[in-house]
């Protein structure tokens, strides 16, 4: 029998507010344990919750993006449940009328263009982290973490392949990062995701018993996650056995799912409206004015760099990878750059340097005007390439001034004919066995002559003109 996956998401992501949704305690990753609580994210008797205003915008620019409906008259409900990590016992989250919902996300799969729909986008608090340390086999609870600004988004379950799912996270998490609305860092779990999954025959409509992994927190173990899991239900079936409806957890160092707990419905919450926090009523100026805020997304970079500067699609691809890329390619060009010159920089050497210290681009210190200074000297034949990648090399963690470092160095290009002449000849003379095996048809021995003149010249010749001389004296 043929078998098909089916899947769902519940994609939790971490807004990038300054301060929680309800209070005025820092948003900050790590810090002591427990120092960036107060009474109202702690749940402490006689607090009162405020709604951050920022959290609702982010969530509307979020359901705008992601093509929702936003909910005009929303509000939050109170969520039960009594778990260490959650001093109060209840989560605020949003269960009847979600600030967003019926949204459609299009992604591109190896089958093809395919559209995921948003089943809702809500907002709700984020819950405390439990440590386990195995030296003391003690568990202990850090609540800096309670309060921090959540949306969590749901999707129907319209995957059928770990490859569509890593698609659409990989969209979702572009299209986030290009809002500004999270970091989407998803080794600190500003990103992560429970993956809702079941098995079925092969053209049968009906769903099978799903089960859900809680929290992966990477594209990776995502993956295997899913292809675990498929695996292990399907066996299940054709053993006569039943699968349980269950929370599971995914273990990465044994690659495998266990189960954590029976999976809850709605009713296991005992949710109700939450008293403290009026409802939300968004007017249409509202909604109009952050209609007319949203940036240009990746998709529409893409297409309108492959147009308006003839950038190849693999090239669009790379520097819209990361909006902080495409920003700093955008100033690249309005300094002048040639589109296509700048593109083979970030490409090559910027995205080089970002990898070899694994430092994200927005951590880069290197600014616009400093690389298209760079770029200007080796169009205006002041520095060679080679040259100017080493000078790249040098000024990337600090951001030096590309002129003073050149001229400190005295790395400019040598531009001077009859010098280069003269140490052609020198070399040639020096060298007459390679003279001859290049005459003889050893091409090899060419670019060993053009080593040697560029060694004499310290590097700062013009390969050009030393290749040109060489081969007009070789020719004599």
């Amino acid at each position: 029998m043929t078998w098909e996956t089916v899947i769902g998401l519940e994609t939790h992501v971490e807004l990038s507010t300054r301060t929680k949704i309800f209070c005025s305690c820092t948003t900050q990753f790590g810090g002591g344990p427990n120092t960036h609580c107060c009474p109202v994210c702690t749940g402490m008797p006689g607090t009162l919750p405020v709604l951050n205003k920022k959290v609702l915008e982010f969530a509307v620019k979020a359901g705008l993006a992601l093509n929702c409906e936003i909910t005009r008259y929303s509000k939050f409900d109170r969520k039960n449940y009594f778990y260490p990590d959650l001093p109060k016992a209840y989560q605020i989250s949003q269960l009847y009328l979600p600030i967003a919902r019926n949204g459609a996300v299009p992604i591109h799969t190896a089958a093809g263009e395919k559209t995921i729909r948003i089943h809702e986008l809500h907002m709700e608090e984020d819950a405390g982290k439990l440590v386990h340390d195995p030296w003391i086999d003690q568990t202990r609870a850090d609540y800096n973490r309670c309060g921090v600004p959540l949306i969590e988004i749901v999707t129907e379950p319209d995957f059928r392949t770990a490859g569509e799912v890593i698609a659409y996270l990989e969209k979702l998490k572009e299209t986030l990062m290009y809002l500004g609305v999270s970091d989407c860092k998803m080794q600190e779990g500003s990103l992560r995701c429970d993956v809702n999954l079941s098995v079925r025959p092969m053209g049968t409509g009906e769903l099978g018993t799903r089960t859900e992994m809680k929290n992966l927190n990477s594209f990776k173990a995502i993956a295997r996650a899913i292809s675990y899991e498929a695996k292990r239900q399907i066996e299940l079936i054709e053993e006569g056995k039943r699968v349980v409806q269950e929370t599971r957890r995914w273990d990465e160092n044994k690659d495998a799912t266990y189960a954590m707990r029976s999976k809850e419905n709605a009713q296991d919450y005992r949710y109700f409206p939450e008293p403290d926090l009026p409802p939300i009523e968004l007017s249409e100026q509202y909604l109009e004015d952050l209609r007319a805020a949203q940036p240009e997304l990746a998709e529409a970079k893409r297409a309108r760099y492959q147009a308006d500067y003839g950038l190849p699609e693999y090239d669009s691809q790379m520097i819209t990878s990361d909006s902080m890329l495409a920003r700093f390619f955008e100033d690249l060009v309005a300094l002048g750059t040639p589109p296509k010159q700048g593109a083979n920089w970030i490409m090559g050497e910027v995205l080089g340097a970002l990898s070899a210290r694994a430092i994200e681009p927005r951590a880069m210190k290197l600014t616009a005007p400093t690389l298209a200074r760079l770029i200007s000297l080796v169009g205006e034949g002041r520095l060679n390439r080679n040259t100017a990648v080493k000078v790249f090399e040098a000024i990337f963690d600090t951001d030096a001034d590309v002129d003073t470092y050149v001229k400190e160095h005295s790395l400019e290009q040598v531009n001077d004919d009859g010098l280069v002449r003269a140490v052609c000849a020198k070399v040639l003379e020096a060298n007459l066995q390679s003279v001859a095996d290049y005459k003889g048809g050893r091409e090899k021995a060419f670019g060993f002559l053009v080593g040697q003149v560029m060694r004499e010249l310290k590097g700062k010749a013009n390969p050009q003109s030393v290749n040109a001389i060489l081969k007009e004296l070789l020719t004599q």
